[in-house]
């Protein structure tokens, strides 16, 4: 088995256990230990070799013992046994919005439904009424979000999709009179790379005016709860979204309890009750009796607390309190860091502006030097270069420079491709006539394991090849891309100075926040780069350093942060450059 697939089982046991009964903390640990091997970073089979899956956050013997089994024998016999008591069918009706682990056990043990259609057959019959506590609106609503999920499904919205349009919802709120504060919440905030519902806040005296002006706003299917200071609705597109409304002098602690995460907000409970203090989304309430403690800001409520200020990004209870406490929080890179684009197409492949467009419009965000990447022969699909024409397009470089002037530079790159059998694109030769070099995986991505790794290493050791580019190949939400052994890339990256890249395209998003908090342990260099195929993509660098910043990187790791002479001379330093 693989990460993925442990982690499915877990949280799959997580569910059943829930809907079977258990308590709750049994059912947490199989959760927390799911969410831990999601954020590992490391292939488990690895970390199972060398012994260490205990040192994984929320692993002791008992989860690790289970994680051997899987790893050993491709299968868990206390899923197995679990299935037999609760049919792992069940888990799927959780998805329907109002349904509870409680509520699906009741319907099962009365009913015997077991799957989502059968479901949908008891509740258009009526059947669902019948039970204790439920009634015929509660009936009409389930069958409202039954038809809302056949028809929207419940996967997770892409953080590219979800941003715009919570942004956009908040200019509107931000224009009802008395709004002094809005913000997104949630894991919108922590600008995780997918999320469930979109969390909207809002600090204002008048909460009814800003419900009302939240109901009556575009793109909204239905109005599902409406009350003095929380109101939900769901878009057309299925994504649900919360809106609350506190005064403006406990915005702070409001802010801070809703960006989470959970287990972010438990330590920070538990940090308040050793102060005497306890702590929730309204204020900080002392134990004695005492008045409770408004917080304006949410640097308030981590002073509150004795700690320094922790950003969104690192909210995710993955060593980032302990830090705070030691005073070694990362300084992490910043978007004004960045003054190169070392990955981005024109015309002469799939891009739809020209080479002196694109280094006209970098400049105006701030670059001081780009490299045009555009795609190698064999990526026919996107109008791959051939050797002929990526000599030619020098000449179109050369007048772009000249047209642009003194203080910007255009550099001459390609990016490659690492073809199916893992041979390169362009030989060594043509290669060294090149200023910067990316290699990258866009076909055969569902090889075996060790098959597309080594043609990645292939890649990684030619001395030619300076970049890594978006190193899984995945498309989010929809293509999960390579199954990379990521300990021997991350290795092999280190030990030849090759960069990987962060691409900032919130489709790819890749590397992934974990493989960057690996790679930065490791001193590995990265960059952050656009894959801009349009000027407007410039605009999307904003969710690679933020993908970057959950990684814990700082500037010292981003190579796009460094002057052109000291970029020159890193990718100089190969054999045979």
């Amino acid at each position: 088995m693989n990460n993925r697939e442990i982690v499915n089982t877990f949280n799959r046991v997580a569910d059943m256990l829930s809907i079977r009964g258990d308590q709750i903390h049994r059912v947490l640990a199989y959760s927390k230990a799911a969410e831990s091997i999601a954020a590992l970073g490391r292939d488990i089979n690895q970390v199972y070799a060398e012994g260490k899956l205990t040192e994984i956050p929320g692993i002791g013997k008992t989860l690790a013992a289970k994680i051997e089994e899987m790893l050993t024998t491709g299968k868990l016999e206390f899923y197995d046994r679990l299935s037999a008591e609760i049919p792992p069918s069940l888990v799927d009706l959780l998805r329907v919005e109002g349904l509870g682990p409680k509520r699906v056990k009741q319907i099962y043990d009365v009913l015997g439904v077991t799957t989502l259609d059968e479901l949908t057959a008891v509740a258009q019959a009526g059947e669902l009424s019948k039970l204790p506590r439920m009634g015929k609106k509660t009936e009409a609503r389930l069958l409202a979000a039954i038809d809302a999920l056949q028809r929207h499904g419940d996967g997770r919205t892409p953080l590219g999709d979800a941003w715009p349009t919570a942004q956009a919802m908040l200019a509107e709120l931000e224009k009802v009179p008395g709004v002094t504060k809005t913000a997104v919440a949630g894991s919108l905030r922590r600008m995780k790379e997918t999320i469930g519902d979109i969390d909207l806040l809002v600090a204002a005296e008048d909460a009814a005016a800003v419900m009302a002006r939240f109901a009556e706003l575009e793109n909204i299917e239905a109005v599902t709860a409406q009350g003095p200071t929380k109101s939900r609705v769901v878009l057309f597109n299925g994504t649900g979204v919360d809106l609350r409304v506190l005064p403006p002098e406990r915005w702070g602690t409001l802010i801070s309890y809703f960006t989470g995460s959970k287990d972010h907000n438990v330590a920070l409970r538990e940090l308040a009750l050793k102060k005497g203090l306890s702590l929730n989304e309204h204020a900080f309430t002392p134990l004695n009796g005492d008045p409770e403690i408004l917080c304006a800001s949410e640097e308030d409520v981590y002073t509150t607390l004795g700690l320094p200020y922790i950003v969104p990004q690192l909210r995710e209870d993955r060593g980032e309190i302990a830090a705070a406490i030691a005073g070694i929080l990362p300084e992490l890179i910043q978007s004004s860091d960045i003054i190169s684009d070392l990955h981005m197409h024109s015309t002469w492949s799939d891009g739809k502006m020209s080479i002196l467009e694109m280094a006209q419009a970098a400049r105006s965000h701030g670059r001081q030097f780009v490299v045009i990447t555009d795609h190698s022969a064999s990526l026919g699909i996107a109008n791959g270069l051939s050797v002929e024409r990526l000599r030619k397009q020098a000449d179109e470089i050369a007048a772009a420079n000249l047209a642009m002037g003194s203080g910007f530079a255009i550099l001459h790159g390609t990016e490659m491709e690492i073809k199916a059998d893992g041979t390169l694109d362009f030989p060594d030769d043509v290669l060294a006539e090149l200023d910067f070099v990316i290699a990258s995986l866009h076909t055969s991505l569902s090889q075996p394991r060790e098959q597309v790794t080594d043609r990645m290493l292939n890649a990684i050791w030619n001395p030619h090849v300076d970049m890594i580019a978006h190193p899984t190949g995945r498309l989010l939400p929809d293509r999960s891309g390579a199954d990379l052994d990521m300990d021997i890339i991350f290795e092999s990256a280190a030990a030849t100075g090759t960069i990987l890249e962060v691409n900032a395209n919130p489709q790819r998003l890749d590397l992934r926040d974990i493989h960057v908090r690996r790679a930065v342990e490791l001193g590995i260099k990265l960059a952050i780069n656009t894959d801009a195929h349009h000027v407007d993509h410039f605009d999307l660098l904003h969710y690679g350093v933020a993908t970057a910043q959950r990684g814990w990187a700082t500037a010292v790791s981003v190579v796009n942060t460094w002057s052109l002479e000291k970029f020159l001379a890193y990718i100089q330093r190969k054999p045979n450059k």
